[in-house]
């Protein structure tokens, strides 16, 4: 969907990944680029476990097309056998669905959202972080934040565009009220069953698509009332369907397809070791 990732196997790579290696291999002009780095498997009394890295070096707790490329590395490599399958990430374990045979189109078990603001977290009194004002550039947004493994600032609008994105994103990822920094999708509703977000992912930048994005902006919008609980996801990279239970779990359902296998060379090896 435009969001791209490399896995690094450690079986097979033993590549050390400091926070200036992780940034010179994601470099889009000076390594290889990328939207990120997932680190696996790594087995963990028999579930798998991964790392993943944002292309500044900072450890990111969950990734929704992370995990999705990431499991789909497990079926092609021959990992896993299986349909189903856990995951265990930072911010949490994952259920893992594999809906056909390539390992092409994957659902996950995102877990559950949580608004409180000592869970996301959002400075100030302890609440639900709903519909309340956040000023940018003499500006008031109306925003609501939430945590589904990793912290989110949804702000819905009546049109949104990526020029938009670029210029509020760095300021609401960096804002004084968010001490682990955050995510921010700019909302669009379409209907009750579509919504339309443009992306800013904390330690990436602007971002053509993300999972983890998707379920909090489907979540946000469910929670403020102006969708129904099955909601399609429109990207500038793609779309994603995410449906919201009774029990409060988030199942994310997307493609995913791998694009290149390959070695570090001898000069950038020098670089990164």
């Amino acid at each position: 969907m435009g969001n791209d990732y490399i896995v690094i196997d450690p079986s097979k790579s033993k590549v050390k990944l400091t926070a200036e290696a992780i940034k010179v291999i994601c470099h889009r002009h000076f390594g290889i680029g990328s939207d990120g780095i997932l680190y696996g498997p790594i087995n963990q009394n028999g579930i798998f476990s991964l790392k993943i890295f944002n292309p500044d070096g900072s450890e990111a707790e969950k990734s929704g097309n992370g995990i999705r490329i990431f499991s789909k590395y497990l079926v092609d490599e021959g990992y896993i056998k299986e349909k189903s399958f856990n995951l265990q990430t930072l911010g949490g374990p994952v259920v893992i669905e594999i809906l056909d045979d390539q390992g092409k189109m994957i659902k996950v078990d995102m877990g559950t959202v949580t608004f409180n603001s000592e869970l996301i977290p959002v400075k100030g009194l302890k609440r639900e972080v709903i519909k309340e004002n956040l000023t940018i550039d003499e500006v008031d947004y109306q925003v609501t934040c939430l945590s589904i493994g990793n912290p989110h600032c949804v702000i819905p609008l009546k049109s949104i565009s990526r020029d938009l994105a670029w210029r509020l994103g760095p300021k609401v990822e960096n804002n004084e009220l968010f001490p682990n920094r955050i995510n921010m999708q700019l909302l669009k509703v379409l209907d009750r069953n579509n919504i339309n977000i443009e992306i800013w992912e904390r330690g990436a930048g602007y971002t053509m698509a993300s999972g983890s994005s998707s379920c909090a902006a489907a979540s946000a919008a469910y929670k403020l009332g102006l969708v129904d609980n099955k909601i399609k996801v429109h990207m500038p990279g793609g779309e994603i369907d995410i449906e919201i239970r009774e029990d409060r779990h988030v199942f994310m359902t997307g493609s995913v397809e791998s694009v290149a296998k390959g070695s570090f060379s001898k000069d950038l090896w020098e670089r990164i070791k």
